[in-house]
């Protein structure tokens, strides 16, 4: 029967940075009828420093990972117990795939498909959407939550996230939206900031969807008013 395992990864850079790696990683599987499952994390040696700008996120020192498994490893523990018809999520799964490309496993972001399924949220971050959703209501111990920014707990509230969006849509409807451009709403950059993209003028969308540098979302929504016009 097919699961879902959510990922997290806490790390040493970002994936643009010449030196990156996980120095962190936790998971939490929803099980066929959308249980949840208990979380695994565990710390990850990244063969390299710390920086004390990604240490400031989530408290993690050279000291706590020394003699912790490499990142091979860490993969191998990742794909333990993963079934061909198994998926892997993550909240901005872009990051998490950058570091760990799940064995050619099918992705869901529930970042992205919040975007989606969720327009009217305040905003999507994991942590917004857990208090908007009213997500601590259905959790047995608010403290396997805690703290936010470290794998595991991170990895609880991503599954609670995701039982919701599989409430509106089914696993490959998840794993289409994932990849698809969002219609946005609300402006959230610039001079019409807090106004709505369907009352932007004509040629302020037209900059954005062809001369603008700003993201697929943004330029997908500009050419979606400009061609209903």
């Amino acid at each position: 029967m097919q699961k879902i395992r959510v990922v997290d990864f806490e790390t040493t850079g970002f994936p643009e940075d010449a030196v990156r790696g996980i120095c962190e990683v936790g998971f939490t599987d929803l099980t066929a009828d959308w249980s949840i499952s208990p979380t695994t994390a565990f710390l990850v040696n990244p063969g390299h420093p710390i920086p004390p700008q990604t240490r400031a996120v989530h408290h993690i020192s050279d000291a706590d990972v020394a003699g912790a498994p490499s990142p091979d490893a860490a993969a191998v523990a990742l794909m333990a117990g993963m079934d061909e018809i198994d998926v892997f999520a993550a909240h901005n799964s872009k990051f998490e795939q950058a570091f760990f490309a799940g064995g050619g496993r099918r992705w869901i972001c529930t970042y992205q498909c919040a975007k989606h399924l969720f327009p009217d949220a305040p905003g999507h971050s994991n942590q917004v959407l857990r208090y908007w959703l009213g997500i601590d209501e259905e959790m047995e111990d608010t403290e396997r939550a805690m703290p936010p920014h470290r794998a595991g707990p991170d990895t609880y509230v991503t599954a609670l996230i995701l039982g919701r969006l599989l409430q509106l849509a089914n696993v490959d409807e998840l794993v289409r939206l994932t990849t698809a451009p969002v219609v946005l709403r609300d402006v959230t950059f610039g001079k019409h900031r807090g106004q709505k993209w369907k009352d932007l003028p004509w040629d302020y969308l037209n900059w954005v969807a062809t001369k603008s540098d700003l993201g697929v979302d943004e330029k997908h929504t500009a050419r979606h008013y400009l061609e209903g016009r």
